[in-house]
């Protein structure tokens, strides 16, 4: 008499293999930006605690056509600073109407000789034009290469997320930026003031060992950003 054979309930490896092999490269969500909004628009009420998303949204029987404007990169920034450049922001916080809606912009000047120094977004992706001047900008890649060209008005470049990057005037007037962001709040970690100027300071241990410097070495760093 034939004898009946009985099938495993188990799922052989390269059936297990497939079926992740499919999962991973089915399409998915992109989860490069923002959130989309599910709303017309959601002016932010910025004096409402902050939720996952974004602020809460400013009850629509107040938004007026004000809401949807906005002037604050119109005017040059004061670069009379250590570094010689100014950053305005164009942020939901500075700007409520970019509330959810995934972007939002800087507009930054640069002196002669003056540098938007080394910092990250750590949640955007950056592209910038340059309006006006001659600009060294530079980016650092996660291997450490480091990616530089320097431009002048009309030409643009983009840095990707969370990616250490700079511009330096290397020309004889002032440079202006136009910035922007696939988020309402990209944040910003200046890595010399992250590193030097937190509060409280980072250990000078952590610092000496990290750089392979003397005590006095990051010492004087450290007033400078005092």
């Amino acid at each position: 008499m034939a004898s009946s054979s009985t099938q495993s309930p188990h799922k052989s490896p390269l059936v297990l293999l497939f079926s992740t092999l499919l999962l991973l490269s089915s399409p998915r969500p992109s989860l490069s930006s923002d959130p989309d909004p599910l709303q017309d628009f959601c002016i932010a009420d910025l004096q409402s605690p902050i939720s996952l998303t974004g602020f809460p949204c400013k009850p629509a029987s107040n938004v007026t056509s004000n809401d949807f404007f906005f002037n604050g990169l119109a005017q040059e920034g004061d670069t009379n600073s250590p570094f010689g450049s100014s950053v305005l922001l164009g942020n939901v916080l500075a700007f409520p109407a970019l509330n959810t809606l995934g972007l939002s912009m800087n507009r930054v000047d640069i002196a002669p000789g003056g540098l938007n120094p080394p910092h990250t977004h750590p949640r955007a992706t950056e592209t910038g034009v340059v309006i006006r001047g001659k600009l060294l900008v530079g980016l650092i890649s996660t291997s450490n290469v480091l990616y530089t060209k320097n431009l002048t008005a009309g030409e643009m470049f983009v840095v990707p997320r969370g990616l250490v990057h700079f511009q330096m005037n290397i020309g004889e007037e002032k440079a202006l930026i136009f910035t922007a962001f696939n988020s309402h709040l990209p944040g910003a970690v200046i890595v010399s003031l992250n590193l030097f100027g937190s509060r409280p300071s980072v250990p000078t241990d952590v610092l000496t060992k990290a750089f392979q410097v003397e005590q006095s070495v990051v010492d004087q760093i450290k007033s400078k950003f005092g």
